[in-house]
């Protein structure tokens, strides 16, 4: 059995991977902060897979602590890397913070784990900005960032694919994701936003369960099907799902060099009032929402081409925009029902 360090384990997406590497029979190690919200996720977890995970505090921009943790776990055979900030608004406000994290936690898990190592990197299609055409594959050019955080992420892809060029043991696969949404069937498991949600779904449930007022539409005169922007969602649990098929592709040796990247998404793209209207139709709620002005920075829209993980990388999403509100409104009923 391959054991595998999911560095910000029990954040939203990590914890989702968590669940499904433990499906798929790895064993795992969390590295994260010790919160009480974090120990609750930890709790969580083990009443969905009946496990207790191997878990450790570490600050991941300190390098002797992660030097000390390598040498510790010398079976560690590969690491899915989320462990960094990614408020857009707080990186623009607080820069160096963003820098300083999310690279020192990176180049210290490279350093650290100088041996023959298998990593997956949590990238973002924030690295396309507008692309110039779509669905944006993922040789479109990599445009200037409109945020420190979206730059952490394409300076991060250089990072790996500059190391991985000059050291053949260490072999990436790095997913640029698009916009997860929704939560674990089981719905103890979710998307737990830190203050005002900056994302549309969480905005969504929080505004009909009563905990923020009216929503906010951005924006009714783009060029798209209503006027209102478009993304491409994607469940969490299929985006889990990636990287286990990440994960397997380099374990397997069948990645064709030893960086890759793959864009993780539908290949669809919705639009604002498409996922309001697909709350209510799903979950029976009424939402209050209003139309605003288009807000600086946004993108009218955006979505990938997702061919090259379909057929290369052997993974696709499999639940649909449905599921995705579904479970999302579940969860919001859960932590109302049992607080973090």
């Amino acid at each position: 059995m391959s054991k595998i360090l999911v560095t910000g384990g029990t954040g939203y997406i990590g914890s989702h991977t968590v669940v499904e590497l433990h499906n798929a029979g790895y064993e795992v190690v969390i590295v994260d902060n010790l919160s009480n919200s974090n120990i609750k996720i930890l709790t969580q977890l083990h009443a969905i897979t009946g496990k207790w995970f191997d878990f450790q505090e570490i600050d991941l921009q300190d390098a002797g602590a992660v030097q000390e943790f390598a040498e510790q776990h010398t079976d560690i055979t590969g690491i899915i890397h989320f462990a960094a900030y990614k408020a857009v608004g707080e990186s623009v406000a607080q820069p160096l913070k963003y820098y300083r994290n999310n690279f020192y936690s990176l180049i210290n898990l490279l350093t650290s784990f100088n041996r023959k190592i298998d990593l997956v990197f949590s990238s973002s299609c924030t690295v396309y900005s507008q692309p110039d055409s779509l669905p944006v594959t993922e040789s479109a050019p990599v445009k200037k960032a409109e945020s420190p955080y979206g730059n952490t992420k394409q300076i991060a892809e250089e990072i790996l694919e500059e190391t991985a060029a000059v050291t053949p043991d260490l072999n990436v696969i790095a997913l640029r994701y698009f916009n997860p949404v929704g939560a674990h069937e089981t719905a103890l498991i979710g998307e737990l936003p830190n203050g005002v949600p900056a994302n549309l779904v969480p905005f969504i449930t929080q505004s009909a369960i009563g905990k923020r007022g009216p929503i906010t539409v951005y924006g009714n005169d783009y060029d798209t099907v209503d006027g209102s922007a478009v993304r491409d969602y994607i469940h969490v649990v299929d985006l889990a799902k990636a990287h286990v098929a990440a994960v397997k592709r380099m374990e397997e040796k069948k990645a064709e060099s030893n960086y890759e990247v793959f864009n993780i998404g539908t290949g669809k793209g919705s639009s604002v009032l498409e996922i309001i209207s697909a709350f209510e139709s799903t979950t029976g709620e009424k939402l209050d929402y209003k139309i605003g002005p288009r807000r600086s920075g946004d993108v009218e829209k955006v979505y990938g081409d997702v061919q090259k993980s379909n057929d290369v990388l052997g993974w696709k999403a499999d639940l649909d925009i449905d599921e995705m509100m579904r479970s999302a409104w579940e969860w919001e009923k859960y932590i109302k029902a049992n607080p973090f």
